[in-house]
């Protein structure tokens, strides 16, 4: 297979523009299946996540599909891998996430540390406001947005500040489709309530408590997006059904991480 091995710098980047040239060249044409996600690691010499970063970007474009149970399969007309840049210009979501847990973990901390109790009301406030938007995903996303920010001016550091608001404007159009993509009422209930553990944290003036609150939040966001990615490309007789459920209805349910 046509498959150079990559350099470890924005991999998922490299690795969808490699297999978009490919698909564009003719040597995946419309309607082929690539191949597995393990195989085209091991072929280029990445890890399982890279690749699933890169598969997601091509999805989110509409170069190739992901079909349940099936494979990875190029779609019949497949946009430009330039109208694919322009739309996909930012890093991939779990590079992203271990970026903002790093530092995130640590604004979360210094503002238990310095925070007024008006910043800890500023914060309870936030999350009384998301949770009136729970399922608003647009307002929830902009109530969640408002809160790390608010948490990063707790701070009383100005540039820090700007480095939160920096990662999240890097989360481009893909992070947000993908978002749309995984996530249900459930998982925004659950980030309601690591919100509100990090508030708590903030208000208790407990350093160690609002760092690690913050690593769970982040940590489990990028678990929940690692498992749909999964849960998207395994067979439907290998997933887990409720206790109870019949055969043909979880044959027949459609998987919504």
């Amino acid at each position: 297979m046509p498959l150079q091995a990559v350099e470890p710098r924005r991999l998922y980047r490299q690795i969808a523009d490699q297999l978009a040239q490919l698909i564009a060249s003719g040597e995946f044409p419309a309607g082929s299946r690539l191949p597995a996600e393990r195989e085209l690691a091991v072929s280029l010499g990445v890890s399982r996540t890279s690749v699933r970063e890169a598969i997601i970007s091509l999805e989110m474009s509409g170069l190739v599909e992901v079909r349940v149970g099936t494979g990875i399969f190029v779609t019949p007309r497949p946009e430009t891998t330039t109208t694919r840049a322009n739309r996909d210009a930012g890093p991939g979501p779990f590079e992203l996430l271990a970026a903002r847990k790093l530092v995130e973990g640590e604004v979360a901390a210094l503002a238990a540390s310095v925070a007024s109790a008006g910043d800890a009301d500023a914060l309870r406030r936030s999350v009384d406001h998301m949770a009136a938007h729970v399922d608003d995903f647009a307002a929830r996303e902009s109530e969640d947005r408002d809160f790390h920010l608010r948490l990063a001016k707790a701070t009383g550091n100005s540039s820090l500040e700007l480095v939160v608001e920096g990662l999240w404007d890097q989360r481009a159009e893909l992070w947000g489709r993908l978002q749309q993509h995984f996530h249900t009422t459930e998982l925004a209930e659950q980030t309601l309530r690591d919100h509100a553990a990090i508030a708590d944290a903030v208000a208790a003036r407990n350093p160690e408590a609002a760092r690690a609150a913050m690593h769970r939040h982040l940590a489990r966001v990028a678990r929940e997006f690692q498992r749909g990615v999964d849960e998207r490309q395994q067979p439907i007789r290998n997933r887990r059904a409720p206790p109870g459920t019949p055969v043909r209805a979880r044959n027949r349910k459609a998987v919504r991480p």
